[in-house]
């Protein structure tokens, strides 16, 4: 019987501007933001396995940041994502499977700190995860870097200490 993994790829948005007026939400991607986002695309389409579904949460940033990446799965907006504990960044993880008519094996969410970071340590069990990419997330997840994680779970049953963190990217 062989152990069938999923892939759980954690990005944090890129880098976002601060124009005078704009709400925290509607803030756009700022010219290096632009860049990175695409730089963190190209990460993912060489070194991560083919992205089966996106959740991301509604923020412009996060959006902007999908679209430069040129990922082309099906996508899920969430405003649940924006602004969110970790706790409900695992429970929109949890709902994938009636989320989308794909067997999804790879999961990109695109998401806000400090989630990212407390999500990404969180689910990673001490054993077989990479301790020196755990050390890199505890000391900062910057903008456009993505966490990649293994997990034997299904979707709906992940939860704490359920995966093994595989690497950490920084897209510059």
């Amino acid at each position: 019987m062989s152990t069938r993994y999923r892939t759980l790829l954690l990005l944090r948005h890129a880098k976002s501007d601060y124009p005078p007026g704009v709400a925290d939400h509607g803030r756009p991607l700022a010219p290096r933001g632009q860049r990175e986002a695409g730089l963190a695309g190209d990460w993912l389409r060489a070194h991560a396995p083919a992205v089966d579904a996106v959740l991301c949460s509604t923020a412009t940033r996060t959006r902007e940041t999908l679209q430069r990446t040129r990922v082309t799965a099906p996508v899920q907006f969430s405003d649940r994502l924006y602004d969110a504990t970790p706790g409900t960044v695992i429970d929109e993880i949890n709902g994938v499977g009636s989320r989308f008519d794909v067997d999804v094996e790879t999961l990109l969410v695109i998401g806000h700190e400090p989630a990212m970071s407390a999500v990404t340590l969180g689910l990673a069990s001490a054993e077989g995860s990479n301790s020196i990419a755990a050390q890199h997330i505890s000391e900062k997840f910057p903008t456009s870097a993505i966490a990649v994680l293994r997990t034997a779970c299904t979707w709906d049953q992940l939860a704490l200490r359920g995966a093994a963190l595989v690497t950490f990217h920084k897209a510059r």
